[in-house]
């Protein structure tokens, strides 16, 4: 990889990890479109642990005080009505489903699963789950009022995710949306529950991005660091920003942009001015 092919798509992976319209996707599609080639499934991977270290920042006082929560709770009783200490295990739960099925079809979303015509596709379908998920979404539930059901069902939806075009945030925050969890509340479990998976796929995923043979463009240990650092920073100030934005805004305007996007892609792929693998 050259640095410009670096440096532009750790920029459009920290901008779109947190938004509901697939990461994973934009890198497919801006790598082809303007480099020629698949940046891969491992770079994508490695980049997104600068983003979900952005989360980790951001969410540094939830975190810590889900651990402390979750860790008192496991000796002693009394503490075990904690919401925290409940999060806590909603999230191990919520991350099981990924765990399993990333590792069973590690092949296939590294291969087929990057054909542009699936990625294109994803996108439009679910653009629709999107939109259903804000227009019958009740949001009347709030975060005591979780279960280890919502945990997993969300978790459930995060493996969706799995396919470039779903986008992880758009499955969890839809299913938290269909459960009636107040949008705010959906997005902030949504990230917490990516951090697992995603650090771990990262760091699964480290070896392959040196040498990735038919699985995307190569990079180098400096690159793939400078990537890391950039995707922190561009996906610190997307994180807040999404945050804030969802607070009083719903996801329908990220629903009319993956159409147009998917649609655009169809019509490049239809007539061969851009190739599907």
């Amino acid at each position: 990889m050259s640095w410009l092919q670096v440096v532009v798509l750790s920029i459009v992976q920290g901008l779109t990890e947190f938004l509901p319209v697939s990461s994973s996707a934009h890198l497919a599609i801006v790598s082809r479109f303007f480099f020629g080639g698949d940046a891969g499934a491992s770079f994508t991977a490695v980049s997104q642990l600068g983003t979900e270290a952005a989360v980790v920042v951001y969410f540094a006082r939830d975190i810590a005080r889900i651990v402390r929560a979750w860790l008192r709770g496991l000796f002693v009783r009394a503490h075990r009505d904690n919401v925290d200490y409940r999060m806590g295990w909603y999230v191990i739960i919520g991350t099981i489903p990924i765990g399993v099925l990333g590792f069973a079809f590690k092949d296939t979303i590294r291969s087929e699963a990057r054909n542009l015509w699936v990625i294109a596709t994803a996108m439009l379908v679910f653009s629709a789950v999107i939109a259903a998920a804000e227009y019958y979404g009740r949001q009347n539930r709030h975060e005591a009022e979780l279960t280890w059901r919502d945990g997993l069902i969300v978790g459930l939806a995060q493996c969706l995710a799995l396919v470039p075009g779903v986008s992880r945030s758009g499955a969890t925050i839809s299913a938290g949306l269909f459960l009636g969890v107040d949008r705010a509340l959906a997005a902030r479990f949504g990230f917490l529950l990516a951090i697992p998976a995603v650090l771990a796929s990262g760091l699964f995923s480290l070896p392959d991005a040196f040498n990735p043979a038919n699985d995307g463009m190569s990079a180098t240990g400096v690159q793939l660091l400078a990537s890391v650092v950039i995707t922190f920073v561009v996906g610190l100030a997307a994180v807040a920003w999404l945050l804030r934005f969802l607070t009083h805004h719903a996801m329908y305007w990220f629903v009319g942009y993956r159409v147009v996007l998917a649609l655009v892609v169809m019509a490049l792929l239809a007539t061969g001015t851009m190739a599907a693998t």
